[in-house]
């Protein structure tokens, strides 16, 4: 059934939403767990002079779990969604990624890094989309 409906836009829009997530997501949050101190050494001078600096510690890895979370999500419903056609656990990833964005964006601003934040708004609009199209 689902091999018929691929021929479905609206199906494979799904499918493809969903495997982006996970790629955006495991990558930048498994990179963040495996390169721990390089991230952490460059988040701490990116947010030195904003209201965060204190708050780094708390922060960076709270990002982090986030990321890996939305990326798990992504990819566990990309693999449900084809053994059973439901999106919950997909819409799940979507929520998480447009939540870690959100944050994200917040940290860019008060760093006063509004092409990083510029950057950010193209991935929350894919987000959004994810869950409208997984809701």
């Amino acid at each position: 059934m689902l091999l018929i409906d691929l021929l479905n836009g609206i199906v494979f829009f799904q499918l493809i939403i969903m495997a982006f997530l996970a790629i955006l997501f495991l990558q930048s949050g498994l990179d963040k767990v495996f390169k721990y101190q390089a991230n952490y050494a460059w988040i701490t001078s990116h947010f030195a002079k904003t209201p965060l600096k204190n708050t780094i510690k708390i922060l960076f890895p709270l990002i982090t779990i986030t990321e890996v979370l939305a990326g798990i999500c992504s990819l566990a419903g990309l693999g449900v969604f084809l053994l059973d056609e439901s999106t919950q656990i997909g819409l799940i990833g979507a929520e998480l990624s447009a939540l870690c964005i959100v944050m994200l964006f917040l940290g860019q601003r008060l760093a006063k890094d509004y092409e990083g934040a510029a950057t950010l708004t193209q991935y929350f609009i894919v987000s959004l989309v994810a869950i409208y199209m997984l809701g």
